[in-house]
């Protein structure tokens, strides 16, 4: 009896600690946006696909556009997920996934200097995006309706 609840025991434990994958994060997928006084920002994430999830934020205000960010989720040569943002375009900047959920994840990179923790949730037709300092510090949200 105890080698059997040794085994499933293990067996727990051996499931419970395997690498999330880019498929774990499909919740992100859709079209999602915010609108308030005249500013609005989007977010677009495909379906998984390959092991990656390609997106694209955009905001402004009006009919000018103010900001743009190229993302992706990816697993590195290491085969655990990141976040990997090109803000305006630039070079990109990889965040680690280091705790998810059904409908959560968060990634963090310390080394950065703005933001360092960059967290989503979910919740039915609602997504919250939020950036951080590290500690949680000077926290911005932006909360979008999928479309």
């Amino acid at each position: 009896m105890k080698s059997v609840m040794a085994m499933m025991a293990a067996t727990l434990l051996t499931a419970a600690s395997a690498p999330a994958t880019v498929d774990d994060l499909g919740w992100m997928a859709g079209q999602w946006s915010r609108e308030e006084g005249g500013r609005w920002t989007e977010e677009n994430w495909t379906s998984p696909r390959g092991g990656v999830m390609l997106g694209v934020s955009r905001s402004g205000r009006g009919d000018a556009l103010r900001e743009f960010e190229f993302l992706r989720l990816q697993a590195g040569a290491d085969g655990a997920v990141a976040y990997i943002a090109q803000p305006g375009g630039r070079a990109p900047v990889a965040f680690p996934l280091v705790a998810h959920d059904q409908a959560s994840a968060t990634f963090e990179n310390p080394a950065h200097d703005y933001p360092q923790r960059i967290r989503y949730a979910r919740d039915g037709a609602t997504m919250t995006a939020t950036i951080s300092a590290i500690d949680g510090g000077k926290a911005m949200s932006w909360t979008y309706r999928r479309r």
